[in-house]
C-alpha cells in the first residue's frame, strides 16, 4: 500500500524473524528492519511489546504486531497480492494447524537438543525425526510447496527447519533429517532453498554456526559446574 510505513524489528539469527523477513519479501513489501541487541534491548522494543520482551516486532502505520505466525497472517490480510493462506476455509485451518504444529513440537526438541547430554540429544534427536515423518504426511508429492507451483503459509512456518535444523545436525552431532525416513520432506527443503527470495533472507550460513555453537558451549560449560 502506497504510503505505508512498516518497520521490522529482530535479531539477525532469530529463526521467527526469519519467518517474518519471509513473508514480507514474497509480498513485494519495503520495509524498514531495525536490529536489536539480545543484551541490550532498545527502550522501543520494551515499549512496543512490554510484556514478552522478545521480537519479532513488525510496526505497521506504528501499529505493533506481535508473534510470527500473528504477524504472517497480519501481513497476508492487509496486503492481498500473493496469498499465503488458501482461500478455502478447511485449508486455512490445516495451514495453521501445521503451523502450529511445528512451534508446539519441534522448537521445544531443539532447545531439549541444545540443552541436553549425548544421550539425551539423541533421544530428542529421535523425537524429532518422528516429527519430521508427520509433516512429511501432509505433503503433496504432485506439488512443490503448499500453493502449488509457489510458498505459502506452511511453508513460512516450516522453511526455517530446512536452515536451522543443518545447524542444529552438525553442532549435536545427530541425524534429524533422512533420506530413508522422510524423502518427501527432503525433496522439499531442496526445492525451497534453490526459491531465491529464501536465499536472500537466510542468514549466513556459517555466522548461524558460529552463533549456536557459542551458545551450545556456553550451556554445556554451565551444565558442568
Amino acid at each position: 500500500m502506497t504510503g505505508d510505513k512498516v518497520k521490522l524489528m529482530g535479531f539477525w539469527y532469530s529463526l521467527f524473524v526469519f519467518r517474518v523477513k519471509l513473508a514480507l519479501s514474497l509480498k513485494g513489501i519495503e520495509y524498514e528492519y531495525v536490529e536489536e541487541d539480545i543484551s541490550n534491548k532498545s527502550p522501543m522494543l520494551l515499549q512496543l511489546n512490554p510484556v514478552h520482551k522478545k521480537v519479532p516486532v513488525l510496526v505497521h502505520n506504528g501499529k505493533p504486531i506481535l508473534e510470527s505466525l500473528v504477524i504472517i497472517e497480519y501481513i497476508d490480510e492487509i496486503w492481498k497480492d500473493h496469498p499465503l493462506l488458501p482461500e478455502d476455509p478447511i485449508e486455512r485451518a490445516r495451514s495453521r494447524f501445521w503451523a502450529k504444529f511445528v512451534d508446539d513440537k519441534f522448537v521445544p526438541m531443539i532447545i531439549r537438543v541444545l540443552r541436553g547430554t549425548q544421550d539425551e540429544k539423541e533421544e530428542a534427536a529421535k523425537e524429532g525425526r518422528e516429527i519430521l515423518k508427520t509433516l512429511e504426511s501432509t505433503l503433496n508429492p504432485n506439488n512443490p510447496f503448499s500453493q502449488g507451483e509457489s510458498l505459502g503459509f506452511k511453508d513460512i512456518a516450516m522453511a526455517w527447519l530446512a536452515i536451522w535444523g543443518q545447524v542444529y545436525e552438525k553442532i549435536m552431532n545427530v541425524k534429524l533429517f533422512d533420506e530413508d525416513n522422510t524423502p518427501l520432506l527432503n525433496k522439499w527443503y531442496r526445492d525451497l532453498l534453490k526459491v531465491h527470495v529464501v536465499q536472500e533472507c537466510i542468514p549466513p550460513i556459517d555466522k548461524l554456526l558460529a552463533h549456536y555453537q557459542a551458545f551450545h558451549d556456553k550451556l554445556v560449560a554451565a551444565r558442568s559446574k
